[in-house]
C-alpha cells in the first residue's frame, strides 16, 4: 500500500516538474519575441500598422512575465 502512494507521488512530482518547465519555457519564448520585435521594429517599414508596431512587443513582455509568474506557483 505504501510503495503504490510512493509511485503516485513520483508521478505527480513529474508531472509538475514538466510542467513548469514547459511554463518557464513559454514564458521566455515570448519575452525572446518580444525584444525581438522592440528592437527591429525599422525592419518592418511602411507594411506595419502603427498600432501593431506599439502594442506587440508591450503585449509580449506581459504575456511572457505572466506566464513565468505562472509557472513560479
Amino acid at each position: 500500500m505504501a510503495d503504490e502512494v510512493k509511485k503516485e507521488e513520483k508521478g505527480a512530482g513529474a508531472k509538475k516538474a514538466l510542467s513548469t518547465l514547459l511554463k518557464v519555457v513559454l514564458g521566455l519564448v515570448f519575452l525572446g519575441l518580444a525584444v525581438y520585435l522592440l528592437y527591429n521594429l525599422r525592419w518592418w517599414g511602411d507594411f506595419t500598422l502603427p498600432l501593431i508596431k506599439g502594442c506587440a512587443g508591450p503585449f509580449l513582455v506581459l504575456a511572457g512575465l505572466i506566464t513565468l509568474a505562472i509557472a513560479k506557483e
